[in-house]
C-alpha cells in the first residue's frame, strides 16, 4: 500500500462488459492528463481511442485485446510511452477509482476495496447484470495490473441512500424487501452529486440551503429531487428501467403490462430485452434510432412518430418536475445535465414552455447558446431558475478517492 498523502495522480476507470474507459487525473490542480476508451474487447475488431490533452495528440485504432487485463495494459503502455504518455512510470499513479453501479443499500458511500467489498459488489450481480460483473472485472484487472495501489469503489447508488423509506420502498409486502431487497434505490448518483455541488458553486450559495431538481438526461435519464444536499427521491427504481423514457429503455409502465406478456408466451428474458434495449424512443419513433438527435431530426423532417416520441419524452419529464417541485415544497433551480440536458436547446425549451406555473420562464436566447457549459437559461424574473450544468462523473470519481484515501476516519464496507 502506498503512503497515506494525499494521492495525485488519480487513474478513474468505468468497465464496461465489453469496454474500458479511463481517465488520467492529476489532482494538485484538478486537470484531465489523457482519456480514452477501448472498445468491444473479447469481439471482433476491438478499438482504442487515446487522447493526450495537453498538445491535443488524439488517435484511433485497431488493437490487439482478449480481456480487461489486456486493455488495462495496453492502456498503461500509452501512459507511459515516450510519445503518446503523460507518466514516467506505473509507480506515478497513486490510486485508482472505478465506477460501479449498484451497491444497494449496503453501501452509503464511496469505499476503499477489499475482500469484503468486492464480494459485495458480486451479490450484486442479480440485480445490475449489465454493469457489477463488468465492474468488478475491472477492479479486479487493476489490482492485477496495479499491485499494492488502493482501489477505490465510487456507487451509482451511494448518493440516493438519503432517500427515507417511504420513497424508496414500494407497496407490497414488507417481507419482500426483508428476504430480497426489492426496494428503489437510484442511479446516476454520481452525476446527480456532482452537478448539484456545481450549482451550488454556480450560484454561490451553499448546498445546504438549496433545493434543486437535476435532471439527467441521456440515453439513459433519470432526474433527483436534492433537498439540502440530500436526495428526497428519484425517478429510477431497483434497476435502472423505471422513471423516465429514454433512449431504448420504456421507463415507467404499469407492471400489468409484464404479466399480460407473460401470459401471452414472452420469456423474461424476451421481456427484458424488450423493455431495455427495444423501447423508449427507439421503439416509439420507428425510426431504428433512439438517439435523440435523430429523432429530433426526423420530427422537424415531418414524421409523426417521431414528434409522438418527443412529446411523450417531455410530458414524462416535466411530470416528474412538477411532482418533484411539490414534494420539495419548492425548489430554487431546475438543473440539466448529461448529453440531451447539456446540448439539446430544442428539448430544454420544450420543457421550459411547460413551467409558467412554477414560475419559470424561458430565456431564448441563452438557451440557444447554452451548449455544453454552465448557463442560465430562465428569465430574470423567474422564481425557479432552469439551468445547464455540464456533468463530470470522471472528476467527481477522482474526488471521492483523494477523499476517501485523505480521510483516515473512512474505512470499509459504510453498511447501512
Amino acid at each position: 500500500m502506498k503512503s497515506s498523502s494525499a494521492p495525485n495522480h488519480v487513474l478513474v476507470v468505468n468497465s464496461g462488459s465489453s469496454s474500458l474507459k479511463f481517465t488520467m487525473y492529476s489532482m494538485a490542480p484538478e486537470q484531465v492528463l489523457a482519456k480514452g476508451i477501448v472498445e468491444r474487447i473479447g469481439q471482433g475488431r476491438p478499438t482504442m481511442n487515446y487522447e493526450r490533452i495537453e498538445d491535443k495528440l488524439a488517435f484511433k485504432k485497431p488493437v490487439q485485446v482478449e480481456n480487461h487485463d489486456d486493455a488495462l495494459r495496453l492502456v498503461c503502455a500509452h501512459l507511459v510511452d515516450p510519445e503518446t504518455g503523460v507518466l514516467h512510470s506505473l509507480e506515478e499513479v497513486d490510486a485508482i477509482g472505478h465506477r460501479v453501479v449498484h451497491g444497494r443499500d449496503v453501501f452509503h458511500d464511496s469505499v476503499i476495496v477489499n475482500t469484503q467489498v468486492k464480494e459485495t459488489i458480486r451479490e450484486c450481480f442479480s440485480i445490475a447484470p449489465l454493469h457489477n460483473p463488468a465492474n468488478l472485472g475491472g477492479i479486479e484487472a487493476c489490482e492485477r495490473v496495479f499491485p499494492g495501489v488502493p482501489n477505490i469503489a465510487v456507487f451509482d447508488t451511494a448518493f440516493h441512500h438519503t432517500m427515507p423509506p417511504w420513497t424508496y420502498l414500494y407497496a407490497i409486502p414488507y417481507e419482500y424487501y426483508e428476504k430480497y431487497g426489492i426496494r428503489k434505490y437510484g442511479f446516476h448518483g454520481t452525476s446527480h452529486k456532482f452537478v448539484s455541488q456545481a450549482t451550488a458553486q454556480y450560484l454561490q450559495r451553499p448546498i445546504g440551503e438549496l433545493r434543486l431538481i437535476t435532471a439527467h438526461l441521456g440515453n439513459g435519464a433519470s432526474i433527483t429531487a436534492v433537498d439540502r444536499g440530500n436526495v428526497l427521491d428519484t425517478s429510477m427504481g431497483m434497476t435502472a428501467l423505471n422513471g423516465l423514457i429514454m433512449g431504448t429503455r420504456s421507463g415507467d409502465i404499469d407492471p400489468a403490462v409484464v404479466l399480460h406478456l407473460v401470459r401471452n408466451g414472452m420469456s423474461a428474458d424476451q421481456i427484458d430485452n424488450l423493455l431495455n434495449k427495444q423501447s423508449g424512443l427507439l421503439g416509439l419513433s420507428g425510426i431504428g434510432s433512439g438517439d435523440m438527435r435523430d429523432n429530433i431530426a426526423a420530427a422537424e423532417d415531418g414524421n409523426l412518430q417521431a414528434r409522438r416520441a418527443i412529446r411523450m419524452f417531455v410530458h414524462r419529464l416535466v411530470s416528474y418536475i412538477g411532482s418533484y417541485f411539490t414534494i420539495l415544497g419548492g425548489a430554487d433551480a431546475l438543473v440539466f445535465t448529461g448529453g440531451v440536458g447539456e446540448n439539446s436547446a430544442y428539448i430544454r425549451a420544450l420543457v421550459l414552455h411547460q413551467l409558467a406555473c412554477l414560475n419559470c420562464f424561458p430565456d431564448e436566447t441563452a438557451n440557444q447558446s447554452a451548449i455544453g457549459t454552465p448557463a442560465t437559461i430562465s428569465t430574470s424574473e423567474s422564481r425557479l431558475k432552469a439551468i445547464v450544468m455540464p456533468t463530470n462523473e470522471e472528476l467527481m470519481i477522482a474526488r471521492e478517492t483523494v477523499r476517501l484515501l485523505t480521510v483516515p476516519s473512512v474505512t470499509p464496507p459504510t453498511a447501512g
